[in-house]
């Protein structure tokens, strides 16, 4: 059934029948553009209030279902808008000056406003709609890291002096920052614990505290709310202070406090749904949050918060940047080579790159490969979920050209023969159909080979973890294999190959332990379609080589080998139900049980 037009669509249709000059149809075209760029930009800033209403009704699968809403509205904009555009101006996709002058007399439009890089990537993705041309980073500049610490608007930052401790009334104060409409369990018996633990800091780090930073809004995703700030002690060192909220049925409570940096890193991991954040100033947000967490890089801090085709933008810019300044080149990444995926990154990057195989290699053990598109929409819906903090977020690119010298000749190669569905050599450029682009990881078989005694064990605590998270999100890792999980600067465990994902609720928990010793016959779950999952292969599927390992796997995690704990999970997800994930360990809490 085809959609009736709106009163905008009408109305441009109209203007565009009535226009004889080439240079009427231009502006005509970008004030429509404009016009419906600006609705797109209202309803997205719209959605963290929303966010925070979600929270204050306790509607978790509102919430959750916000982070799929705020995706949808530029990536289903965009090929209605191009669509549409085609309808009205048929030759539009073969005619480059058209598109050029379109583009420039848009950016004219927009080139003062505060989110004009926004829009401009708004403008080159209708472009790339309708003309179907390369992928290029849109040509505009960041805030700079040198001046940020002075740009930040009073609007977007508060500063609270210390003179000597800090005490429960300005932390009472800090907690009213979000301005719920909804009552506090006991703000004041939170504020003393949170108090208490920023000041037991200060005493072990044999230091001031001079200032405590917060950014005047409140961060939203999945059951919870945050308060997010930095603590700045007088030897000018400082520390995260970022408080967890959650909405019980007697009220808002302080769940736990973060004061460490690897723990941010984790929270604001872009293995977690984007935060929903309620102020405007996403550049100096992004700044702030980059000069509080420095070793995340920058484009990933605005993905964490939204502004997805922003950062995809940063990213790209600083790929090439880590390549000149280590005058390095992309080559294969380190680990086994993957049976679906070609993985590579450059030395020292913060991110790594793949492709999907023409097709998969003699190691592949799932029977009759669906083929690359099948398992590209794999990783795109990783990108569009919650990823419960177990599994690396995407940033896929499309019809992108990235120059032939960044390339060692050994991966060109085996791009050109193993990817040829998928990468081409156009002159002086490589170019990819798509290319997927995720943080880098140290695999965990590569990981588990060096790693110190402490290590081991925090690492395959945290395996299990990340098992647990993402079935709790309906995700299911068919291939348990250690070589599909790798491990973070701050030793966290993500899932980040996504070949053999599978929705959870549709796997079959089934079990051979019920059976006779010597008993012969074939099972009967031998016979059933799809997906058979046997909770006591869990530790086998993991191929870890070392027995100890696998011992401490299981003391960890021993529920996760029983049918009793995917048999509760699966029922409280056909409930629709939203399970609670562990985004931070319990020594944050604030008390006990989390009362």
């Amino acid at each position: 059934m085809t959609t009736a037009p709106t009163e905008a669509q009408q109305a441009f249709s109209f203007r565009m029948i009535g226009a004889t000059r080439r240079d009427d149809r231009i502006e005509f075209t970008a004030d429509w553009v404009l016009s419906q760029f600006e609705e797109f930009y209202r309803e997205f800033l719209e959605v963290p209030y929303l966010a925070r209403q979600a929270f204050e009704a306790q509607h978790h699968s509102t919430s959750i279902w916000l982070s799929r809403y705020r995706l949808s509205l530029y990536s289903s904009r965009i090929p209605r808008m191009g669509a549409y555009l085609k309808a009205v101006q048929p030759d539009i996709s073969v005619d480059v000056d058209f598109l050029n002058r379109l583009e420039a007399s848009f950016w004219q439009m927009v080139r003062d406003r505060y989110e004009a890089d926004v829009a401009y990537a708004f403008m080159h993705s209708i472009r790339r709609m309708v003309y179907r041309d390369e992928w290029k980073p849109v040509e505009y500049s960041f805030m700079s890291q040198e001046d940020a610490e002075h740009d930040y608007p009073p609007e977007l930052l508060r500063r609270y002096p210390v003179e000597k401790l800090v005490t429960t009334g300005l932390i009472e104060e800090i907690l009213q920052i979000p301005g719920l409409s909804v009552p506090w369990r006991s703000a004041a018996r939170d504020a003393e614990a949170i108090s208490w633990r920023i000041n037991r800091l200060a005493h072990r780090r044999k230091a001031r505290i001079e200032t405590l930073e917060m950014i005047d809004a409140g961060f939203y995703r999945n059951r919870g709310a945050y308060l997010v700030g930095k603590i700045l002690f007088d030897d000018e060192s400082f520390a995260p202070l970022i408080i967890a909220l959650l909405n019980g049925e007697d009220g808002v409570y302080c769940d736990a406090v973060i004061l460490d940096e690897h723990l941010a890193h984790n929270l604001f991991s872009s293995t977690l749904a984007n935060f929903h954040v309620t102020t405007r100033f996403y550049h100096e947000l992004s700044a702030w949050l980059h000069s509080l967490m420095p070793n995340r890089a920058l484009g990933l801090h605005y993905s964490t918060i939204g502004y997805n085709h922003v950062g995809k933008v940063a990213v790209i810019s600083e790929l090439k940047r880590e390549l000149a300044a280590s005058n390095g080149v992309l080559d294969t990444a380190i680990g086994e080579p993957g049976t679906v995926a070609i993985g590579f990154a450059g030395p020292g990057s913060a991110y790594n790159l793949k492709v999907i195989r023409n097709h998969p290699t003699s190691g592949y053990k799932w029977g009759q490969f669906e083929g690359i598109d099948a398992v590209k929409q794999k990783y795109s819906r990783v990108h569009e979920i919650n990823r419960t903090g177990s599994m690396l977020d995407n940033i896929i690119y499309f019809n992108i050209a990235l120059e032939r010298e960044l390339f060692s000749p050994e991966l060109l190669e085996e791009l050109l023969s193993q990817a040829s569905e998928t990468v081409s050599l156009q002159e002086d450029n490589v170019v990819f159909k798509y290319l997927i682009v995720q943080p880098r990881m140290t695999p965990l078989p590569v990981f588990l080979e060096t790693a110190q005694d402490w290590q081991v064990r925090y690492v395959l605590e945290n395996l299990g973890d990340c098992i647990k998270n993402n079935a709790a999100a309906n995700i299911f890792n068919k291939d348990l294999d250690a070589r599909n999980y790798g491990v973070s600067h701050f030793l966290k465990v993500y899932l980040y190959d996504y070949d053999a994902l599978e929705d959870f609720l549709d796997v079959k928990i089934r079990s051979n332990l019920d059976r006779i010793d010597g008993e012969e016959d074939i099972p009967d779950w031998y016979f059933e379609e799809g997906v058979v999952f046997l909770p006591e292969e869990i530790e086998a599927g993991l191929c870890i080589r070392n027995r100890d390992h696998r011992r401490l796997f299981r003391e960890y995690h021993g529920d996760l080998l029983t049918m009793q704990y995917w048999d509760n999970l699966q029922n409280e997800l056909g409930q629709n139900l939203v399970p609670a994930i562990k985004v931070y360990p319990d020594s944050c809490k604030l008390f006990a049980g989390g009362t």
